[in-house]
Parts: C-alpha cells; sequence; structure tokens
C-alpha cells in the first residue's frame, strides 16, 4: 500500500495493530477521523491518553475501574458472600448485561495455559484464595468459558479453596462447549448463572 503521507502511513501503521482492524480498515478509520473537525479527533486522543494513564485496577476484584475500588464492589446493595469467577472485564460486563447477579466479581486476568506460558502465579488466583480464608465468602461461581484452559483453571482454584468451608458452582452449560461468555446471549447467560450448579457435578460430567 502506497502513502503519499509519511504522517498518513504511521497513523495507519498504528491503528493496524489493534484486534481485527487491517490496513484497508485502519486506512478508512484514518481518513474518517481527516475528514472530522480538528477538535474531535483530538477529543478521541485525550480520551484514549486518560484512560491509558488514569485507569486502575480495583484492588479488590482487580476489575478495571476509574476509582481504587469499582463501582461493583463498593455497592451497598451487592452480597459479599457470593463471587463470580471471570476471566476478565468483558466476562464482567456480559454477566452485568443480564442483571441476574447481585454478587461480587473476580477477575483473574486470564487462564491458565502452559502452552502459551501462563501458569497460576500469573493470574489474580492468590488474593481469591485470601478472600475465600477470610469465611466471609460463601459461595464461588466459576464463569470461566467452557474451554480446555478454562476447565482447567477452574479445577485449579476448586483444588486451592477445598478445604474451606466454601460451595463452588459452575455455570450451567447452556453455553455450548468453546464459547466465551462475552459472544453468549444475555438471556443464556443469565439462565446459567441463576440455574448454576455444583461445581463437584461437572467433574462427573
Amino acid at each position: 500500500m502506497e502513502f503519499s503521507s509519511k504522517l498518513l502511513e504511521r497513523a495507519v501503521n498504528e491503528m493496524s495493530q489493534l484486534p481485527g482492524i487491517g490496513k484497508r480498515t485502519a486506512l478508512r478509520l484514518v481518513l474518517h477521523l481527516l475528514r472530522q473537525p480538528e477538535s474531535q479527533t483530538n477529543q478521541l486522543s485525550d480520551a484514549l491518553k486518560a484512560m491509558r494513564s488514569e485507569i486502575n485496577l480495583c484492588k479488590s476484584c482487580h476489575n478495571i475501574s476509574d476509582t481504587a475500588v469499582c463501582e461493583i464492589c463498593s455497592n451497598p446493595y451487592r452480597t459479599e458472600e457470593i463471587i463470580c469467577v471471570v476471566e476478565d472485564i468483558r466476562d464482567v460486563m456480559a454477566i452485568e448485561n443480564t442483571s441476574s447477579f447481585r454478587g461480587l466479581y473476580h477477575v483473574l486476568g486470564g487462564k491458565i495455559s502452559p502452552m502459551d506460558g501462563i501458569g497460576p502465579n500469573d493470574l489474580n488466583i492468590e488474593t481469591l484464595v485470601e478472600k475465600v480464608k477470610s469465611g466471609k465468602v460463601k459461595e464461588l461461581i466459576f464463569a470461566l468459558g467452557s474451554t480446555m484452559e478454562g476447565d482447567t483453571t477452574n479445577f485449579y482454584i476448586y483444588r486451592q479453596i477445598q478445604d474451606y468451608n466454601v460451595v463452588t458452582s459452575t455455570i450451567a452449560r447452556g453455553i455450548s462447549v468453546g464459547n466465551e461468555l462475552e459472544y453468549t446471549d444475555e438471556v443464556t447467560l443469565g439462565r446459567s448463572i441463576i440455574n448454576r450448579i455444583p461445581f463437584e457435578a461437572s467433574l462427573k460430567s
């Protein structure tokens, strides 16, 4: 792809680094920005800079937040006795959209995947175990995707907390095996949270 401007080429190259954005799509987006008022482009630039430099991870659940403790964890109407264990913020958003869950979350930041060099120490598992040890948590809901990596992560956490007085459950398998939560429709996901099953039962299936 030939460019008449090095500035344009640089912008396209940077834009094409985003997931799912090829060079042609990046060029279309960059040209769209050029046609917009300069103030609008500056607003986008300022928003991205602010997000990158000012955003926090909740010190309690590791969700992305504007404050030290996210709005979900600080909500007095949420119960801290039930924690839904998810892979990342996209799963939190997906479950929240169902309006079917009133507990708290714990964002692992990924799944155990030896093939990708990701082990238990690379995830937010230790802080989850500490929550269970505190005695405040009555139930853990494993809401990772139905993949080999998700099942491995669930089982690892289960082994870490099985000696403590906490119920473990997993979302019902209304979600197809291999699917990620963010791509599941809200009705199916909501029902899978409500109709969750004991984790031990999932080990036998």
